[in-house]
């Protein structure tokens, strides 16, 4: 799949999914523990953007990454991290 495509195909399910995205309403129930599991995803999306950046697929890698960047800005942005870019 070409970047061009691969782009696309992202966008198009984001796009999908802002349109359909339902705020609960209710109160957020977080715990140190949700925290971690956000932070131990974006390692993970980490570890994939080097792994498909070894294997030369370079847009799976940029997705991987864009993904733990994406994770930890909210993070930051609900105040749940502290970081600097």
């Amino acid at each position: 799949m070409s970047v061009k495509e691969v782009a696309s195909k992202y966008i198009m399910k984001t796009e999908r999914v802002l349109g359909e995205v339902k705020l609960t309403g209710g109160v957020p129930r977080l715990n140190h523990d949700h925290v971690r599991k956000v932070l131990e995803e974006a390692k993970r999306y980490l570890e994939d953007a080097k792994f498909y950046f070894d294997k030369e697929r370079f847009e799976v890698s940029l997705a991987s990454v864009a993904y733990c960047e994406g994770l930890l800005d909210a993070l930051r942005m609900l105040g749940l991290a502290e970081f600097e870019w």
